[in-house]
C-alpha cells in the first residue's frame, strides 16, 4: 500500500483544494455573478457532454490502464499507446457526421422546455471530445505510476481557471455569453496541458499498427463505452431530465446540492487513480489474497475518510444554505438523500477496478444498463412530483441498486470481501456524531460555526476512529504524524 498511501494521500489533498475552490464558486461566486439562468446553462453545457464523453473516449481510457501491464516488449507497448491515442479519432467522424444530421431534431428536442440551450449546442460535443483525450491522456500518465498531475489539472486547474473566469465576469472583461464560451475553452486548455505532460512522461512514437489481442481490446472497450455511458448517466442524467420538465434554473438550485454532496466521493476518486492500475496487476498475476486484502483496505480506509467528510457536511448543511441566496435553500433534502447514495459507494473501495478487470464485466454491463432506464423512468415519475427532491430521490435508490449489485457480484463471482467488523462499528460511530451535532446549534456567525462544530467534529471522530483502531493503515499515517511532533495519544 505503500505506493498507493502516497500518490492517494496526494491527490486526496489536491483533490480537496479543488473542492474547496469550487465550493467558493459553486456556493457564492456561480450565484452571484452568473445568476441561475446562465449557471444553469453552464452547468446542463458540462453535464451533458460528460454524458457522450464516452462515446467520444470509446472506453480507451479503461482500456489503456487493464492491457498496458499485459504487453511485455517496449515496441508492444508504442505500439498499443499509438492505438489507444489514435484510435478515438476516427470514431468522432462517424459521430460527427451524425450528429450534423440529426441536428435540429436533437436541438428541438432539448431546448423545447429551456430555448436558451438552443445557442450553445455545439459546445456539447467540443467539450466532450476535450473531456476523452484528457481521460485518454491522463490514463497514459497513471500507466507509468503519475496520477497527481493530471489529477491537479482535473481538480484545481479547471476550477482555479473558472474561478478567474468568473472574476472576469464581474469586472466586465467578458459577458455572460462569453462566460459560456470561455468555460469550454477552459476544457480545451486542459486537454492540451495533459497531452503534452503525457508525452513528457513517455515520449510517443506513433505508429499506425493494430495490437495483435485487437479482438479482445475492441471487446472490452465496445462494453467500457457502455459502462462509461452508464456511471455517467447516473451522475449527471438527472440534470439533463430536470431540463426536460423544469424551468432551467432548477438545474442551478440541485447543482449546489449535488456538489455539495459529491464531496463525499473525493477521496474515492483521489484513491481510484492509483488503485486502479495496481488492481489490474494483482488481477493479471492472479494474486487473489492480496487483491482480497487490498479490496479490505480500500474499503475500511475510504469509509473512514468518507465518512468524516459526509459527517461534517450533514451536520453543517443549515449552515452552508445560509450563506448562498434564499432560493437555493429547498437544496437541503437533496444533499442528505445523493449524500447518502455517494457514501454507500465509496464504502465498496476499488470495486469498480475489479469489475472492470473481470471476465464477468459484461453481466455488470448489463445491470448498469437496466439500472440507468430505471433511473430514467424514475425521474419521470418523481420529477414532476417533487421537483429537484424527486430527482435525487431516484438517483439515490438507482446509485444504491446499482452498487448493490456490483457488490453482490464480486463477493459472489470471485470470492472478494470489502466489508470487516471494522466496517459496522464506522458506520455506528459516524451515525452517534451526527445524532449528537446536527442539533447543536450555534449562535454565532455561520462561518465560525462551522469552523466550530466542525473542529469539534474532527477531534471526537479521529480520536475514537483511533482508538478503536478502525483503520490500522490510517492509524499508522496519525503515529507517524504524532511521532514526528512528538504527542502521544
Amino acid at each position: 500500500m505503500g505506493i498507493v498511501l502516497n500518490q492517494s494521500f496526494k491527490n486526496t489533498i489536491i483533490t480537496y483544494i479543488g473542492f474547496a475552490i469550487g465550493a467558493i464558486n459553486t456556493l457564492y461566486l456561480y450565484p452571484v455573478f452568473l445568476g441561475a439562468t446562465y449557471y444553469a446553462l453552464t452547468n446542463y453545457i458540462t453535464s451533458a457532454a460528460n454524458v457522450i464523453m464516452p462515446l467520444f473516449a470509446i472506453g480507451m481510457q479503461n482500456t489503456l490502464v487493464k492491457f498496458y501491464s499485459q504487453y511485455k516488449t517496449e515496441e508492444e507497448r508504442e505500439q498499443f499507446l499509438s492505438f489507444t491515442a489514435l484510435f478515438p479519432i476516427l470514431m468522432c467522424i462517424p459521430l460527427g457526421l451524425i450528429g450534423i444530421f440529426f441536428y435540429d431534431d436533437i436541438t428541438d428536442f432539448v431546448s423545447k422546455e429551456n430555448p436558451v440551450v438552443k445557442e450553445f449546442m455545439l459546445l456539447i460535443p467540443f467539450i466532450g471530445i476535450c473531456m476523452a483525450y484528457f481521460e485518454i491522456f491522463y490514463a497514459w500518465a497513471r500507466v507509468h505510476m503519475h496520477s497527481v498531475f493530471g489529477n491537479f489539472i482535473k481538480e484545481v486547474g479547471l476550477r482555479l481557471l473558472s474561478t478567474a473566469a468568473l472574476i472576469g465576469l464581474y469586472f466586465g472583461r467578458i459577458s455572460l455569453v462569453q462566460f459560456v464560451y470561455v468555460t469550454a475553452a477552459i476544457y480545451f486548455l486542459a486537454f492540451i496541458v495533459t497531452m503534452f505532460y503525457a508525452f513528457y512522461i513517455k515520449k510517443p512514437n506513433f505508429q499506425i499498427t493494430i495490437p495483435e489481442n485487437v479482438k479482445s481490446v475492441m471487446e472490452y472497450t465496445f462494453y467500457i463505452i457502455l459502462s462509461g455511458s452508464v456511471a455517467n448517466l447516473l451522475l449527471d442524467g438527472d440534470k439533463l431530465m430536470l431540463n426536460q420538465y423544469m424551468k432551467i434554473e432548477n438545474i442551478a438550485y440541485y447543482s449546489v446540492a449535488t456538489y455539495i454532496a459529491l464531496v463525499i466521493s473525493v477521496p474515492s476518486r483521489a484513491m481510484h487513480q492509483i488503485v486502479y492500475p495496481i488492481t489490474a496487476k494483482l488481477m493479471h498475476e492472479n494474486k487473489h489474497d492480496e487483491l482480497n486484502l487490498l479490496y479490505k483496505k480500500t474499503s475500511i480506509n475510504l469509509q473512514m475518510v468518507g465518512g468524516f467528510v459526509m459527517l461534517c457536511i450533514f451536520v453543517n448543511i443549515n449552515q452552508l444554505y445560509e450563506l448562498v441566496p434564499k432560493e437555493y435553500s429547498g437544496g437541503i433534502e437533496v444533499v442528505f438523500m445523493i449524500g447518502l447514495s455517494k457514501y454507500f459507494d465509496l464504502i465498496l473501495g476499488n470495486n469498480n477496478a475489479i469489475i472492470f478487470n473481470t471476465k464477468y464485466y459484461r453481466m455488470v454491463l448489463y445491470l448498469g444498463l437496466m439500472l440507468v432506464v430505471l433511473t430514467i423512468i424514475l425521474n419521470m415519475i418523481f420529477i414532476p412530483i417533487l421537483g429537484i427532491f424527486g430527482s435525487a430521490f431516484a438517483t439515490l435508490l438507482s446509485i444504491t441498486l446499482y452498487s448493490l449489485a456490483k457488490l453482490l457480484f464480486v463477493v459472489k463471482k470471485l470470492h472478494l470481501y470489502p466489508f470487516t467488523k471494522e466496517t459496522l462499528s464506522s458506520i455506528l460511530l459516524t451515525f452517534v456524531l451526527f445524532l449528537v451535532f446536527y442539533f447543536w446549534e450555534f449562535p454565532f456567525f455561520q462561518l465560525i460555526s462551522i469552523a466550530l462544530k466542525s473542529i469539534l467534529v474532527t477531534i471526537l471522530y479521529v480520536y475514537l476512529n483511533y482508538k478503536f483502531n478502525i483503520s490500522p493503515d490510517i492509524n499508522k499515517v496519525i503515529d507517524n504524524m504524532l511521532r514526528k511532533i512528538g504527542v502521544k495519544i
